[in-house]
């Protein structure tokens, strides 16, 4: 796959949430959602402000690093200090934001190659697992979003990128934990939402399995939801505590929904 086709799911993952975002009404945007203290317009903010800085690690890596200490080195008083400015802004003001940080990040990553490496919040990343992890971030707060003014927003198979990552950070899901990853290997088939053939992460004669549809996994690995709140089939213990724990983003280890909150 080509960097420029992953740059390309990304816009259109962004355009998609837009859709859904511009038609809302200014109170919507006060919302609370599934993620504890965040409204709406904190989901908007926070894909706002690491646009911004996902388009300057790709252009000005050294000022991107130096902002990087400054954010962790700034008391913030206990408001997240990457949602304080967007929380002065009006609705039509932050749309306006994320709209123009997402033009920056959609220039600078047509500059990106397919063997570049990014600087990000911890290890540098390849230029295509960066720009998944942006597609991953629009689409996971997208969903935040979507449960709390109750929007549609069809699947597509742009959530390819998503199951991928999903699949691969398995083992970082216990790395995060501080804990040994089962020994097991695990296959992972999954529906697309356009109904083609299906998606097999892993060794097809695995024992451990996950069957049913991308966007199932997709909402699990993501935490947006229990797996037994969905249509996925697991088959072994050790696929099951890994669903149970999955974390296909970066940071500390957290847990999702508890099952039965979206059932």
């Amino acid at each position: 796959m080509d960097i420029s086709e992953v740059r390309d799911d990304l816009v259109a993952e962004q355009e998609a949430l837009d859709e859904v975002v511009g038609a809302l009404r200014s109170e919507q945007w006060a919302l609370a959602t599934p993620s504890p203290g965040w409204s709406v317009a904190d989901q908007i903010g926070h894909l706002t402000y690491f646009d911004a800085t996902a388009a300057q690690a790709i252009t000005s890596p050294d000022e991107f690093k130096a902002g990087v200490a400054a954010l962790l080195a700034a008391d913030s008083g206990g408001i997240d200090g990457t949602l304080a400015a967007f929380r002065s802004m009006s609705p039509s003001e932050q749309l306006e934001a994320w709209r123009a940080n997402r033009k920056l990040l959609a220039d600078a990553a047509d500059t990106l190659e397919n063997d570049t490496r990014v600087p990000w919040y911890g290890p540098s990343m390849g230029s295509k697992s960066f720009l998944t992890a942006r597609l991953m971030e629009a689409w996971a707060h997208g969903q935040d979003i979507v449960d709390t003014v109750g929007a549609s927003r069809p699947g597509s198979d742009r959530l390819r990128h998503i199951a991928q990552l999903g699949f691969i950070t398995r083992g970082w899901t216990y790395a995060n934990r501080k804990s040994a990853m089962p020994q097991s290997e695990v296959c992972v088939t999954l529906t697309p939402p356009s109904g083609g053939e299906p998606w097999v992460f892993g060794t097809p004669d695995a024992e451990q399995t996950v069957t049913g549809s991308a966007e199932d996994f997709c909402l699990v690995v993501t935490q947006r939801r229990h797996v037994a709140d969905t249509d996925l089939v697991v088959a072994g213990a050790d696929a099951q505590d890994w669903l149970e724990k999955a974390q296909a983003f970066a940071g500390g280890p957290t847990d999702g929904p508890a099952a039965g909150t979206f059932a």
